[in-house]
């Protein structure tokens, strides 16, 4: 029997959609000079993100930590190949391909900061800096892209909304531990941390 259960902890959550928000106002402003601070604010938030979900992928909560999205390739081909069939495999947590697809976007979006410091800054190349950073934000939008849609297809095959579970943090589950601690506070102390630097930072 299905139960509803809590998955996802306010800081992951925050993160998600932090990540998101961040990571598409820098892409929009990215060719423009006049939005200029907004691009490099919004890329420091990236990077603060991407730091915070390195260390909360090692003690955060369960659903949270790196460990319980590891998968080897193996896995991840079976479960592609099961969303072919009538009964596709179903995690409580994040599923192989949302796995790789964070794994992927963390990589990238260190990348896209790195680089765009390197350029920010002055340090070296700055044709090789600027080269990197257009490459992969374009890879990391590719990415974001193909998660989406993932996201959608599993959805209608797993019966279940994934993305109002990344809003609320709950998710339906015959039997699984649920989170004992959502972290509230921390969630709502990174919330103010972003529009707090924001704010100092643009005015």
């Amino acid at each position: 029997m299905l139960q509803r259960i809590l998955v996802w902890d306010v800081p992951t959550r925050v993160f998600h959609w932090s990540l998101a928000l961040s990571f598409a106002g820098a892409y929009l402003t990215a060719e423009s000079e006049r939005y200029r601070d907004i691009h490099l604010a919004l890329g420091y938030v990236l990077l603060g993100l991407i730091g915070f979900r390195l260390l909360w992928g090692f003690v955060g909560t369960a659903y949270a930590r790196f460990r319980s999205f590891t998968f080897t390739p193996a896995q991840v081909q079976s479960y592609l190949l099961s969303l072919l069939g009538k009964q596709p495999q179903h995690y409580v947590g994040h599923n192989p391909a949302g796995g790789v697809a964070i794994f992927l976007l963390l990589a990238l979006g260190l990348v896209i900061s790195v680089s765009g410091l390197g350029l920010h800054w002055e340090i070296g190349d700055e044709d090789w800096w600027e080269d990197l950073h257009e490459v992969a934000s374009n890879l990391m939008l590719l990415v974001v892209l193909v998660h989406i849609a993932g996201v959608l297809i599993s959805s209608v095959l797993h019966r279940e909304n994934l993305v109002r579970a990344m809003f609320t943090g709950y998710k339906q589950a015959e039997s699984a531990a649920n989170l004992v601690n959502a972290y509230v506070w921390l969630g709502v102390a990174m919330a103010g941390a972003i529009l707090l630097f924001l704010f100092v930072y643009l005015t």
